[in-house]
This record gives structure tokens, C-alpha cells and sequence, in this order.
């Protein structure tokens, strides 16, 4: 698998999202997944804010807020994040939220683009930095994708010990947007872009944005999640 990251402009509220994509993305082959900061789809529709709104739009944004010594622990979307994932890094003076309803800016995105480079096998990753617990640092994750199965499923497979495996999911989309996110840079490198090439995905055209969630109850951190359990 190679992932090669992108150098573009500075993508700017107003800006054609597609002519962007059009611009910079190298000729597309089928089997390719193409990742992108969910900050540049935040500001391609229009959700940029004023700072002194971050508050406010946290709660709306949130189906649960707690606040923290660092942040605000929020739950958006059956997903844990810091502040909602509102983003005030490289936003000049503003915060930017996450696009509105991320699987159907991914599967808008992948539909335009397979359609312009004439191809059938396409994957979409919309990434975002994420706080793992008790873990120095931020990765990389999968706000949305589109275009592939984004779990796979090991159980009853046999490891090298002839042991079936018994509750083995590999996260693929994470994984690949972490992969990508480290090729990406955080900071001033001017790369919300990343092609995956070669990466041993299973390609579909179904709307996935339900097949990341996992049941609460059965969740490794639901000891420590109890709280929100009437609001995840």
C-alpha cells in the first residue's frame, strides 16, 4: 500500500470543493481511496463560525457535553470527540465546524469524483485528529468514508494456532486514515489531501454510516462511559 500526501492551495470558504479535488488530484485508477480533512468539506459548506459562538455551538452540536480540564468530551453523531470536532487550528481567526451529515458529503464526494475520472471502484475517507485514551498524542481517524467496507470481520477465523477467533473486528477506514493523517501533517504542511493507492479493501456502493458503531454495552471503555449511556 503507498499513501502519498498531496500539496494544494489554501482551500478558502466559498471555494469550489469539486474544482479543488479536480485541480490537484493526480489521474484517479479504480481501487484508489482518496482522504480528506473533513475541515476543508466543514468550510466547502459554509460552516464557519465566529470564536465567541464555540460554546454554544459545542451543545448544539453535541448529543452529550461534559467539560474537561483541556476541552469539552462531547459525543457527535455516536462519535466521542473533543469540542465536537470543532476546529480552530489554520481557520484565520474563526472555528470550523464538521460537515453537517459527514457519509452523505463522503458519498456526494465519491459519486462526483467517479464520474469525472470515468472509474467504478473509488473509496472516500473524510479524516480528523482524535485523542486516544490514556494516549500521548493525536491520530488520525474516519469522520466518514464511502465506497468501502470499512470493518472487517475475523470472528470464527483461525489465527496461526488453529484458535478461532472470537470477537476479531479490523478497522479498516481508521486504520487508513491514520496511515493517511501521518502522511498529512498536522500543522502548517498545507496537505488536506492523501491517495491510498493499492490498499486490499472491498469495494461498495452502500451507504456505510451506520456499520462503524459498535453496541454500547458491549463497548471495552462502557465501564467508563456509563454516564452517557441514556444519550449515546
Amino acid at each position: 500500500m503507498q499513501v502519498t500526501p498531496i500539496k494544494t492551495k489554501i482551500f478558502k470558504q466559498g471555494d469550489d470543493l469539486n474544482k479543488f479535488l479536480f485541480t490537484h488530484l493526480p489521474p484517479l485508477k479504480n481501487g484508489d481511496i482518496i482522504c480528506l480533512s473533513s475541515k476543508v468539506a466543514g468550510l466547502a459548506e459554509g460552516r464557519v463560525f465566529s470564536k465567541k459562538d464555540k460554546l454554544q455551538l459545542i451543545k448544539k452540536e453535541s448529543s452529550y457535553y461534559k467539560k474537561t480540564a483541556l476541552c469539552y468530551f462531547t459525543v457527535r453523531q455516536g462519535l466521542i470527540c473533543a469540542n465536537a470536532g470543532i476546529d480552530e487550528s489554520n481557520a484565520f481567526d474563526k472555528i470550523i465546524l464538521l460537515p453537517k451529515n459527514p457519509y452523505n458529503t463522503a458519498d456526494t464526494l465519491r459519486r462526483g469524483l467517479i464520474k469525472y475520472y470515468k472509474i467504478k471502484n473509488l473509496g472516500v475517507i473524510l479524516t480528523d485528529s482524535f485523542i486516544l485514551p490514556l494516549r500521548s498524542g493525536v491520530i488520525n481517524i474516519a469522520v466518514a468514508y464511502s465506497g468501502f467496507y470499512g470493518v472487517e470481520n475475523l470472528v470464527n477465523r483461525r489465527d496461526l494456532c488453529h484458535r478461532p477467533l472470537k470477537m476479531t473486528l479490523v478497522n479498516v477506514a481508521d486504520s487508513l486514515a491514520t496511515a493517511a493523517g501521518f502522511c498529512m501533517g498536522e500543522c502548517s504542511n498545507q496537505t488536506p489531501l492523501a491517495l491510498v493507492r493499492g490498499a486490499k479493501v472491498k469495494f461498495t456502493s452502500s451507504n456505510r454510516a451506520k456499520e462503524m458503531r459498535y453496541p454500547f454495552k458491549k463497548d471495552f471503555y462502557y465501564p467508563f462511559l456509563k454516564e452517557i449511556n441514556k444519550k449515546f
